[in-house]
């Protein structure tokens, strides 16, 4: 019987559809709880919930007429929702506010074309504050398959490696973001760095980035806060799976090198052989001499001392994806309860040739060959009861990043006429993050009050960083085996990361008789992260007065560290102790803000108020003579952001408001290590400060239709403290490390244009196409500190600032909608990548021309879809040079690059099916 009755169910539901939506305050876009939408003529209605939302079940397919009621609004019924078997047909809703002064009720009618593009202009037109986003709905038209796709459409914005985010120009130092209203915090160890392609589209809900500041956002951002809310409730049960294979044009079925491999590298997780065994010997034991000589040969002997490089042919990249959602329906008040769950897997192996640096001491050519494997998971569940929801959302992704890389060239500094160097280098990333959410809403107004628990943890680690050197010192001369002491290349590093963020934050809002129509929201947030950062460098070296010792040294790299040359005590084990290599940092942020939107008739509206935030840091390494890094910092932050509604579909906005940037664990910590691949060492600088910044926003907006938009913007920012790496010779080495500038300023505008070519032609081609363009134009200064160091340039832009940012794109449905196509375009004009000292001029990234397509093709009942994408297709170089004043850095009549490799064009090919 209870098959018959699963049975039944299922047929039911193939056989009827749905209609959803949300329900909207049309002036002021708030979702308004307890209206009743329901089918105009019959009993099946239902009421909003918290978050505005309504589901109609048990419908026939075909047409019907919807009907709103609201205290305090106009009735309106929507003709012509159109309902399919087995398909939820989605109505948002603009309730349109009651006039006082009318006699009698006025019913308001619409047909559900007209309904859904009003819909969507409230929320383009009214938000609170100077910001771009894109909808569920846009996201669904397009062909993006991650977060990061998405961010790529939105103005102003520019994915790099899709996890660093660019806003406005401005590099991610000072942009943040936060995913289901928790901080989301960085994968990586040393800079923000949010991989956004973690995210499938099909679970965002919306998208917005918020350029400027209102008293409710987080304080710490200057170019963008990165706004990501995924789906809790579906509207309908569904299965989509997804499996794309790619090509890049420099890398895929090319010779492919690699240090040692285990099968679980493929599900990004090491097999334990890298790392240090748990009976290893202490820094101490090594440092002091205070192993025998057999238990150096056993210590050495539980390293892994496999150095044989392995040739294979690259393999296609790959990538699966698994989504499931289902909604239910409990009681008799429709109660739902939804879940949705992710499971995500890719694998990339990517080969970059050509990879040249040089200065005046040295001149480098190297061969990268990366092996990274992403793994994701993602499960919400949400249960809406009344006026109350319940959230409970959960991330987890975790990658693997495996690097061989092999260099030759020359330095100048040394003897040597040529190098042969290896290094092997994994790492292992983690990062889970759990949310507890509540939303509340009271009585028949919109009073609503908003919780959020949050915790994430990070991990990185790398458990055996190895490098090794072989020089050669006459023309034709053997290449001999650098091991003979320890040195920056020749060492492992072992480095473990582990941080812990806890938040919290409440916010409530209820509407208050002032200027006729206000809402007061006040909240308060904290958040405590602490780290725990520990590194050793280690390594072999050899008796080089061991008559046998020369011999090894001419081995080849497979068998310079064998078990016969350990065995007979040929090499010792060494370390390099600095107490600085381990360090304990914790932060402490708390805020609250109280911030007023008010409505003064029917043209103006001002959001204003005031954010505190207090921030205390404490940071300390083992090393009790160095410095112990402190921050206790008092700040308040007000905002005010202006709009006058000029006409139904046009704002003029203006903003002010304040904002900081905070230094990064990392930056302050003064642990250092040599990076291999900058062929610099990098360091902390404990004396940072945070930077203050001063935000002014102008801002003319058009919405001629939904989904389209005409913009002009004009800004200015100035900086206090600003936080820059420089480059400098310290001991005749480079060294990257970080310094507050003295001031800046940054200035300029920004245009945007997304617009249907209907207007051309009124032909079924050009109205199914849309051409969107965004260019932003930048100017920027910094004013050196007064720290003593004489620098090259006594001015220049701010580091990561871009003089221009152009995004343009097109896109063409056909078909029904069965056939897509999207062309992007992106280039950023040439921006500071570190800044000189005395005596080496800034390092420039060099402006590249970036082309991506994609083409999708709806199949099987457009349940299933294939999609052909193109990503960097013109594979322009990335190039950084050394330029002074905005031109090539010259010495002896010849200019020098820092840094110059190509990725390769990608090409992928993949189908995703929705059960």
């Amino acid at each position: 019987m209870a098959l018959i009755a699963l049975l039944f169910q299922s047929a039911h539901a193939q056989t009827t559809g749905k209609i959803t939506g949300k329900v909207i305050d049309q002036k002021t876009s708030e979702t308004l709880i307890g209206a009743t939408v329901s089918i105009e003529g019959t009993t099946n209605g239902a009421a909003t919930d918290v978050d505005g939302h309504y589901v109609l079940n048990g419908l026939r397919p075909g047409k019907y007429s919807v009907m709103l009621r609201y205290m305090g609004y106009q009735t309106k019924v929507i003709s012509d929702v159109e309902v399919k078997a087995g398909a939820a047909t989605t109505l948002d809703i603009a309730a349109v506010p009651a006039q006082s002064t009318a006699l009698k009720e006025v019913v308001i009618k619409a047909t559900y074309r007209q309904e859904s593009i009003g819909a969507l202009y409230a929320i383009q037109k009214n938000s609170t504050s100077i910001s771009d986003g894109i909808s569920s709905e846009l996201i669904k038209r397009s062909p993006d398959k991650n977060t990061s796709d998405v961010l790529k459409r939105v103005s102003g914005t520019t994915i790099q490696d899709n996890k660093f985010v660019v806003v406005r120009g401005l590099s991610d130092r000072y942009n943040t973001a936060s995913l289901d209203g928790a901080p989301l915090p960085s994968t990586e160890p040393n800079r923000k760095a949010f991989s956004f392609d973690i995210v499938p589209s099909n679970l965002i809900d919306n998208i917005v980035i918020s350029k400027t500041a209102t008293p409710d956002l987080p304080g710490d951002f200057a170019g963008g806060n990165v706004q990501i809310l995924t789906k809790d409730i579906p509207d309908q049960n569904f299965v989509t799976t997804g499996i794309s294979e790619g090509y890049n044009t420099q890398s895929t079925f090319k010779d492919f090198k690699s240090g040692y491999r285990s099968a679980s590298d493929y599900f990004a997780f090491d097999d334990g052989s890298r790392k240090l065994a748990r009976n290893f010997p202490t820094t101490d034991q090594i440092s002091l001499r205070q192993l025998t000589p057999n238990q150096v040969i056993q210590s050495i002997n539980s390293l892994n001392n496999n150095f044989t490089v392995y040739n294979n042919k690259a393999l296609p990249t790959q990538s699966y994806q698994l989504t499931v959602g289902n909604v239910k329906e409990l009681g008799a008040n429709k109660n739902r309860l939804g879940t949705t769950v992710a499971l995500t897997y890719r694998n990339s192996q990517i080969i970059v040739p050509d990879y040249i640096q040089q200065y005046d001491s040295y001149n480098y050519s190297s061969q990268q060959n990366k092996f990274s494997t992403n793994i994701g998971a993602l499960a919400n569940i949400a249960y809406s009861f009344g006026k109350n929801k319940i959230t409970f959302k959960n991330l987890y992704n975790r990658i693997l990043d495996d690097q061989f890389t092999y260099r030759t060239g020359s330095n100048l500094n040394t003897t040597t006429t040529d190098n042969r160097f290896y290094a092997y280098d994994m790492l292992e990333k983690g990062l889970f993050k759990s949310t507890l959410e509540g939303e509340h809403g009271f009585g028949e107004k919109s009073t609503k009050l908003k919780w959020n628990l949050g915790y994430s943890n990070i991990t990185n680690d790398q458990p055996d960083q190895r490098k090794v050197n072989y020089a050669q010192f006459s023309q034709g001369g053997d290449y001999i085996a650098q091991v003979t002491n320890l040195t920056k290349e020749n060492a492992r590093l072992f480095s473990k990361l582990n941080e812990n963020i806890y938040s919290g934050k409440v916010d409530f809002s209820l509407p208050v008789n002032l200027f006729k129509q206000s809402t007061l929201k006040v909240g308060v947030n904290s958040q405590y992260r602490d780290r725990v950062f520990n590194a050793r460098f280690l390594g072999l070296v050899i008796n080089s007065n061991d008559p046998n010792s020369e011999d090894v040294r001419l081995r080849p790299i497979s068998t310079l560290f064998g078990r016969n040359a350990i065995n007979a005590g040929l090499y010792g084990l060494d370390e390099i102790q600095n107490l600085t290599d381990r360090y304990n940092a914790n932060s402490w942020t708390n805020a609250g803000y109280a911030m007023l939107d008010s409505k003064m008739g029917d043209k103006v509206r001002l959001v204003y108020g005031l954010r505190v935030e207090k921030f205390d840091l404490d940071l300390a390494t083992k090393d009790p003579t160095a410095q112990k890094v402190k921050l206790n910092n008092l700040d308040f932050l007000p905002s005010l952001n202006f709009t006058y509604s000029l006409t139904q579909k046009a704002n003029l906005r203006a903003s002010y408001a304040r904002t900081i940037a905070r230094p990064e664990f990392r930056e302050l910590a003064a642990f250092s290590y040599y990076d291999y691949e900058l062929l610099a060492t990098v360091q902390g600088t404990p004396s940072l400060k945070r930077t203050s910044i001063d935000n002014a926003d102008l801002r003319y907006e058009f919405y001629p239709s939904a989904g389209q938009i005409f913009s002009v913007s004009a800004f200015y920012k100035r900086f206090q403290n600003a936080i820059e790496p420089t480059i400098e010779d310290r001991n005749s080495s480079p060294t990257i490390s970080y310094f507050n500038s003295k001031s800046a300023y940054v200035y300029g505008f920004e245009l945007e244009a997304r617009k249907s070519l209907e207007f051309i032609d009124d032909t079924k081609f050009l109205k199914n196409t849309t051409a969107y363009a965004n260019l932003s134009v930048n100017r920027s200064r910094i004013i050196n500190p007064d720290d003593g160091i004489v620098r090259l340039e006594k001015q220049r832009p701010l580091v990561g600032q871009s003089p221009y940012v152009i995004n343009a794109g097109i896109q063409h449905t056909e078909l029904n909608n069965k056939l897509s196509l999207n062309v992007l375009y992106n280039r950023l004009g040439k921006r500071i990548f570190l800044v000189g000292g005395s005596n080496y001029a800034s390092v420039w990234e060099q402006p590249r021309n970036v082309l991506d397509f994609q083409v999708g093709y709806k199949v099987l009942k457009s349940r299933g879809e294939i999609k052909l994408s193109g990503s960097d297709i013109l594979n322009p170089n990335y190039n950084f040079r050394y330029e002074l004043d905005g031109k090539p850095y010259v010495i002896s009549g010849q200019g020098y690059t820092y840094r110059q490799y190509a990725m390769g064009a990608n090409y992928s090919l993949s189908f995703n099916y929705t059960f």
